[in-house]
This record gives structure tokens, C-alpha cells and sequence, in this order.
């Protein structure tokens, strides 16, 4: 499997590059995201942009990612193609996980989401003083 990692303190950003999310990909894919999990990444973006076809292992896959960082951020980018955006309208899975158009737009998300979050971590601490 070809992808490319962009790892920082507050997101990992993995981008596919392979034309097919299909059933030969999804089992590396998952365990690329236990293992990026694992390391700590915060958050995650995965960057479709070069995928032109998922099945419903890879969606399998994209539903790993989505429960590995449902404490936190999970975003899907790059949904370009015509076969990638009928499966995602098929399975609904718009009403599951943030589908955001531009990996710059998923990055300034991510960021927004840690923001409010840090917030509502010191305003918890307020309230137990």
C-alpha cells in the first residue's frame, strides 16, 4: 500500500495513494491507523484525493479511523471522484464523519476543534475549584 504520513503535535494528516480502497488495501489501511493511534496522533485527516474507488472494506477501514479518534477528530478530504461520493451518499456516511473538501479546510478544523476543546478542558477545571 502507498501512502504518504504528515505528522505534527496536533494532527496527522494520511494521505492514500492508491486508485482503490478496496478489499486487497483496507487490512493495511486499518492497521496503519492502530499504529498511528498507537504513536499518538492527536487527530486524524485522511486524504482521498487520489482514491477514484472505495468498497465496503475500505469503508470498513474509514470506520476504524472514525471509532479510533472518536474522542477527538476524525476527517475525511479529498472525496473527488464521482465513485468515491456515490458510496458516501449510499452509505450515509455524511451523517458520521466530517467530510470536508481541501486538506487546508481539515487542518483548520482540526485546529478549531483542539481550541474549543482546550477551552472546555479549562472550563471543567474551573468548575471543580
Amino acid at each position: 500500500m502507498k501512502f504518504g504520513v504528515e505528522n505534527t503535535a496536533h494532527y496527522a494528516v494520511l494521505s492514500l495513494q492508491e486508485e482503490n480502497l478496496n478489499s486487497l488495501l483496507a487490512p493495511d489501511l486499518k492497521s496503519e491507523f492502530i499504529i498511528l493511534h498507537n504513536k499518538g496522533a492527536k487527530n486524524l485527516i485522511l486524504d482521498l484525493s487520489e482514491v477514484k474507488y472505495v468498497d465496503s472494506s475500505g469503508l470498513s477501514a474509514i470506520l476504524t479511523a472514525n471509532r479510533l479518534w472518536k474522542e477527538s477528530s476524525f476527517v475525511l478530504t479529498g472525496v473527488e471522484h464521482d465513485a468515491v461520493k456515490r458510496l458516501i451518499d449510499i452509505s450515509q456516511l455524511d451523517n458520521i464523519i466530517n467530510i470536508i473538501p481541501t486538506k487546508q479546510e481539515s487542518i483548520d478544523f482540526v485546529m478549531l476543534e483542539e481550541v474549543q476543546r482546550s477551552f472546555e478542558g479549562e472550563d471543567a477545571a474551573e468548575g471543580e475549584e
